[in-house]
């Protein structure tokens, strides 16, 4: 970990309900919100595991589990699948647009009606401007709102920061009547694309769960990195059984 990076506070929350695993409790380990935070600080966090949400960069800590695992896709290593080549082939119709952050009334539209469709009752379904850009936005990350659009009309956004050697998938939202188009998985193929072709190296996705449905797709796209216990491995340094332990 960087220099800047070992002056870090951190600080755990106390024990809530895990958002992915039922009748679990969850910890959240916080870098200290009041640490001034910059790309190499982010980059340096997200290579040991942690997440950026909002102003915040943060990683489960949770007693006696490990189950969330961060992952990231080597870009000059991947090999789409059928599906993928498939998926990416069907949506070159779509035409992207990277913008800087910030906010825009038809992207918050979009955002409350796949909340609204995909997380109904979750807590999040009902979202004021502010929050969204709070959950979305920092004001130390190099972040891109990626639109995509169809003969002008808005299908999706991802939102994705830059760092050093990589991209980091913040978070994506689309229009739930063009499900068919699969564009949450158009938006990682282009994210790794955009990342190959910028000569980065890797494309972070966040949090793995095995065994969680909706985590399944983070495994779809190989070769997958996975940090467990303090070191990124590969598929072929058996993690199946790290897992099973």
């Amino acid at each position: 970990m960087s220099k800047i990076a070992h002056k870090l506070s951190f600080y755990a929350t106390p024990p809530h309900e895990c958002s992915y695993l039922s009748d679990q409790q969850a910890i959240t380990l916080f870098a200290d919100p009041g640490f001034p935070k910059n790309g190499q600080l982010y980059s340096a966090l997200l290579g040991n595991g942690f997440r950026r949400s909002g102003e915040h960069l943060y990683q489960p800590y949770c007693n006696g589990c490990s189950a969330c695992i961060p992952v990231r896709i080597p870009v000059n290593q991947f090999r789409p699948s059928r599906n993928q080549v498939r998926t990416w082939k069907r949506n070159q119709d779509i035409a992207v647009r990277p913008l800087a952050a910030g906010y825009h009334q038809q992207h918050f539209e979009l955002y409350r009606r796949y909340l609204a469709a995909r997380h109904e009752g979750g807590g999040m379904d009902n979202p004021a401007p502010e929050s969204y850009m709070d959950f979305l936005t920092a004001s130390w990350a190099d972040t891109r709102f990626c639109e995509m659009s169809l003969d002008n009309k808005l299908l999706a956004v991802a939102i994705v920061d830059r760092v050093d050697n990589a991209l980091s998938s913040v978070y994506t939202f689309f229009d739930p009547d063009y499900s068919n188009r699969s564009p949450g998985k158009f938006a990682i193929l282009y994210s790794i694309n955009e990342a190959r072709k910028s000569g980065l190296t890797w494309l972070y996705l966040g949090y793995w769960i095995a065994g969680c449905r909706k985590m399944n797709y983070k495994n779809e796209y190989q070769p997958v990195e996975y940090f467990i216990d303090g070191k990124w491995r590969s598929h072929s340094d058996k993690v199946e059984s790290l897992f099973a332990r």
